[in-house]
């Protein structure tokens, strides 16, 4: 038990967390998406990228119960504690921080939701308008969303055929995204 809880196997489980959680923010922070495709290179934008790249990671896990869903969950905890850091970074205050991490859980979740539906349904203008009024909600067009949602959907096939016993011994390939 205590090798379990102290040895070994602890430290094998927090080198696949932060290999997975290393490629996944490598995946979000792919030059292209700044620099082509005009996602705002700002800590929302990055939370948007970030967000969207654990989404993906999480949609390919879904369902998959045991390891696989301990995996997800881990995951999932690796990301907030990211995002509560990086607002400790952006100087918010041990008083405001609660308030912000709630809101960014609830736009997390609520983004991840449109673009579950989106994928589900397999419905290419839907998952355009839900990134195009999550990622830019400034801009009242943005034709670059088009291209974001080919990679979406790109990504998500191309995890799918990746096996899980990859993924949960620390290997999740993200395709590159390239400008069409």
């Amino acid at each position: 038990m205590f090798q379990r809880l102290f040895g070994r196997e602890r430290h094998a489980n927090r080198a696949i967390t932060e290999a997975l959680y290393a490629q996944i923010v490598a995946a979000a922070r792919q030059t292209v998406f700044y620099s082509d495709w005009n996602v705002p290179d700002t800590p929302l934008g990055r939370f948007e990228m970030l967000s969207l790249h654990m989404f993906l990671f999480q949609h390919r896990l879904r369902g998959e119960g045991g390891v696989a869903g301990e995996v997800a969950q881990v995951l999932i905890d690796e990301f907030f504690m990211d995002v509560e850091h990086s607002l400790r970074e952006l100087g918010i205050g041990d008083v405001g921080v609660p308030k912000r991490m709630k809101k960014l859980a609830k736009m997390f979740y609520g983004r991840t939701a449109a673009y579950d539906d989106a994928l589900e349904r397999n419905d290419h203008d839907a998952l355009v308008a839900a990134l195009a009024r999550n990622v830019r909600p400034d801009a009242a067009t943005w034709p670059q969303a088009t291209q974001l949602a080919g990679y979406v959907a790109d990504v998500s096939r191309r995890l799918a055929e990746q096996p899980t016993e990859s993924i949960v011994s620390g290997t999740v390939a993200f395709p590159v995204a390239k400008t069409i």
